[in-house]
């Protein structure tokens, strides 16, 4: 154990295509903030401006001088700088005072990165000051987090429905059966409303509209009634380009969402298909853990049980599964030594 080992605080870093999550050893999920950067630009050069809430505050609203950047995009980075600048900044913002050394950080990559992804991810973590930087797969970390019992030779299935992608992995013995990435989540589903509204009812909204709609009354499935709730959505009419306001029904989002979760619906079908007899006989018993913030979607549990037949549950905090995973790996590195990737 290396002298500066002694007063660093190790990290756990979910750093999501919507939201990053940092979890601090010993003391939990401290930071949640959008993955958002927004800087202001002048001659030329980029100064950062804000970082997370503030941030997002500013996506889709900014004048010319200043751009707003979400970094991540399906699950792994799109731009470099500003990734690593916000890294920097939620590190600080979770370690108020100066410490004595560097930290080591695990981060979760999703299981469909490419090595040259993981680099990427990599390189902006050691560079926005960590000492050493570990990998571990999101489905896993999702599965820990869920509180699934991934060390035991039993078959576990998690589905993690993120901001960008959709992990869908068998676990046994602590690795991974089977995973699958399907970069389709959150951000696919705002833009299926988007691109309804706008076929259907000539309406033309913005990212944080089409994501207000999906949280407040989004749903998997048809409505019983054929109406469900109702919103009132503001927006601009495309025939005469002024804006205006119309009343849009559950059924209509449900109607917007068929594709993404015909996708995600695919992909179980697809792991089930692609899983050992013995193991997929255990998750007949044991069910499907649903995690992520893209499983609180509602009704979202029914619509694959319809599909697939099986017994599906939501984790606890969808949320900060991925997150509180990664953060027992730091927690518990002995035992899951061989799921963190510190080389490479």
């Amino acid at each position: 154990m290396a002298f500066g080992g002694l007063f660093s605080t190790d990290i756990a870093i979910d750093l999501g295509t919507a939201n990053t999550l940092i979890y601090v050893k010993g003391k939990g999920i401290i930071l949640n903030e959008p993955s958002v950067v927004s800087y202001h630009v002048k001659d030329g050069k980029r100064q950062v401006l804000a970082v997370g809430e503030d941030a997002k505050l500013m996506l889709g609203r900014t004048p010319g001088s200043i751009e707003a950047i979400r970094p991540m995009r399906e699950g792994v980075i799109a731009d470099f700088d500003s990734a690593e600048q916000m890294i920097k900044h939620f590190i600080k913002k979770v370690f108020k005072r100066t410490t004595f050394s560097k930290p080591k950080i695990i981060v979760c990559v999703p299981h469909g990165a490419t090595p040259v992804e993981k680099r990427a991810i990599r390189q902006s973590v050691l560079s926005a000051g960590a000492r050493k930087a570990g990998l571990i797969a999101e489905p896993i970390a999702a599965a820990i987090g869920a509180g699934m019992p991934i060390t035991e030779p039993t078959g576990s299935m998690v589905v993690d429905i993120g901001g960008g992608t959709t992990e869908v992995a068998v676990l046994s013995l602590g690795d991974v059966v089977y995973a699958r990435s399907v970069r389709i989540g959150g951000d696919r589903m705002d833009e299926s409303i988007i691109n309804y509204l706008r076929r259907n009812q000539n309406l033309l909204i913005g990212d944080s509209t089409a994501e207000r709609i999906k949280t407040s009354i989004g749903t998997a499935r048809m409505p019983d009634d054929g109406r469900g709730a109702t919103l009132m959505v503001r927006g601009r009419d495309l025939l005469n380009g002024i804006p205006k306001e119309i009343e849009i029904s559950q059924a209509m989002i449900a109607e917007a969402l068929t594709e993404p979760m015909q996708s995600i619906c695919e992909a179980v079908m697809v792991a089930l298909e692609s899983t050992p007899p013995d193991l997929a006989a255990d998750i007949v018993d044991r069910g499907v853990i649903l995690t992520g913030g893209g499983a609180m979607l509602g009704e979202l549990d029914l619509a694959l049980r319809e599909q697939t037949g099986l017994s599906i549950s939501l984790a606890d905090q969808p949320m900060s599964c991925v997150a509180l995973g990664t953060g027992k790996a730091l927690e518990y590195e002995k035992q899951l030594r061989h799921v963190i990737d510190y080389e490479s």
